[in-house]
């Protein structure tokens, strides 16, 4: 018995859509594997956490801008170094030194965001657009400083009998 034209369409359709399915799957788990793609997804949560305590803070409570720029990007500072720590760079370096780094490139960080957000808050780009400018240049840096100074990877060697 020979299948009709449109179950044999049904049939290549599905499997087009199986290998479509599998290709996605293979792509997103390449990307993944990538410390650069889960780096850039942990930053996006803490960036959301971020603008909305600045937005909060300053909008809603009424504090004074740098007050609340400073609040939210340190308010973000726990969420961001154990996501990064654990699920972006899988760091296995001690946490006290990893911690001081981190904390060193936060100090960092946040006077630079809360000069740029103050620079841009005056402009019609306005404090959000500063905001977003600021993310990005700390984004771009701290990825290197994150791989190879704050969270770097340690090489095991053979032990040599």
């Amino acid at each position: 018995m020979r299948s009709s034209p449109a179950a044999r369409t049904a049939d290549v359709s599905e499997l087009d859509q199986s290998r479509r399915e599998e290709r996605l799957r293979t792509l997103l788990g390449s990307l993944s594997r990538r410390s650069g793609v889960r780096y850039v997804a942990v930053g996006g949560l803490a960036f959301v956490v971020d603008f909305g305590l600045v937005f909060v803070f300053y909008r809603l409570v009424g504090w004074p801008l740098w007050l609340a720029t400073g609040a939210g990007f340190v308010a973000s500072f726990g969420v961001n170094y154990t996501l990064q720590r654990l699920f972006s760079f899988s760091s296995n370096a001690p946490h006290g030194g990893a911690l001081l780094r981190y904390s060193l490139l936060v100090v960092v960080n946040t006077l630079l965001t809360i000069g740029i957000v103050t620079l841009f808050d005056s402009t019609i780009v306005g404090w959000g657009g500063g905001k977003v400018v600021a993310t990005i240049v700390t984004t771009i840096g701290n990825y290197f400083a994150y791989r190879h100074w704050v969270f770097p990877s340690r090489r095991t060697t053979p032990k040599e009998d």
